[in-house]
Parts: C-alpha cells; sequence; structure tokens
C-alpha cells in the first residue's frame, strides 16, 4: 500500500483489518458476509477520506452535487447517510462525458454520483485486500502499486531472461462494449 494511503487507513484503526483480511484469502478462506466490515463507522471514515482528498470529487455526477455539498455536514451524517444506503442501496444514474484520446478520438468515461463513489470506495476498501491475495503476481492492470512501469520492468526482465528481442503491442478496439456475457469467443 502507499505509504499515505497507509498511514490513512492505521488512522481509521483499519489496516489491522485489512491485514486479517488478506491473510484470510491467502489461506483459502471463503468470505460470506462483509456487511458489517462494508459498513463500520471506520471504514465509511476511511472511504469518506479517501474520496474528499481525490481531484475527482470536485466532480459533479448526475445529482450536481460534488464533494463540496457534502463538506459541511457532520462526519457522523455522512456515515449515518452511508449506513443507510449500506440496507437500501440503488446506484443512481452516471453522467457520461467523453475524454479526448488523440486523433480525433474519444473515449466514454462515467461519473458517479458522489454518494455513490463514497459507497463504492467502502466496498473496494473490503474486497481489496481480498482480492489482492488472489491475483496473479504479475498483473499489473488497475491495481495498487502497480504501474505500467510495472508492467513494462517485468516485461524487459523476461526478454532479457528469454533471449528474445520481439514485443507485440496488441490493442482491442472497443474491448469494453464487447458483452462477455453472450460473446463466448473471447
Amino acid at each position: 500500500m502507499k505509504r499515505k494511503k497507509l498511514r490513512h487507513s492505521e488512522y481509521y484503526s483499519m489496516q489491522d483489518c485489512f491485514d486479517k483480511l488478506y491473510a484470510q484469502s491467502v489461506s483459502g478462506h471463503h468470505f460470506y458476509d462483509l456487511t458489517e466490515l462494508k459498513s463500520s463507522k471506520d471504514n465509511i471514515q476511511l472511504a469518506y477520506r479517501s474520496i474528499k482528498r481525490n481531484t475527482g470529487s470536485k466532480t459533479a455526477g448526475t445529482d450536481k452535487l460534488t464533494i463540496n455539498d457534502i463538506l459541511p455536514l457532520t462526519v457522523e451524517n455522512v456515515i449515518a447517510k452511508v449506513q443507510t444506503m449500506f440496507k437500501w442501496y440503488k446506484p443512481q444514474a452516471v453522467r457520461r462525458v467523453f475524454i479526448p484520446k488523440g486523433k480525433g478520438k474519444t473515449r466514454p468515461l462515467g461519473i458517479p454520483t458522489i454518494w455513490d463513489r463514497i459507497f463504492q470506495q467502502c466496498v473496494l476498501q473490503i474486497l481489496e485486500p481480498i482480492c489482492e491475495a488472489k491475483f496473479h503476481k504479475h498483473s499489473y492492470g488497475f491495481r495498487p502499486n502497480r504501474s505500467t512501469h510495472h508492467a513494462k520492468a517485468r516485461l524487459e526482465f523476461l526478454i532479457n531472461q528469454s533471449g528474445l528481442h520481439h514485443c507485440v503491442d496488441v490493442d482491442i478496439t472497443f474491448f469494453s462494449d464487447i458483452n462477455l456475457g453472450r460473446n463466448n469467443a473471447v
């Protein structure tokens, strides 16, 4: 975990919980009901703090609210709202914007409401240590403490070890648009 994130999780007494979840997952433990952990006061406070620090929190979702609209609430009010969401959660519509990709192309980006982002962060914080324990150690996409630089370094290592001198870059156009539920070809 990044140092700053580690300090935050220690501050809210969640690091021991995350370490325990990771260790249990490594040992093959099956998890059934994590709602109590996801909706705990400390987990919500950590999620709220993480979202507040993210520059994207100043971007509104479909409800037009940003983090600045939530800041006047007390932490207790935020906790109560999120805990209620865990009882009756229904995600709001996502605001769709198109980000320039280069060569005149764009890619779609979905922006959840600020409350959905806090809720999703609560879930992420509990599921991440469980899933991280199961993921392949050389998987680098969208994972904590991993980047394209790590993937490139691993690729260079494998090229040097194998004596191969070529690398093929593959970009599957519109991969995210493929319905994997009905398409077994992928």
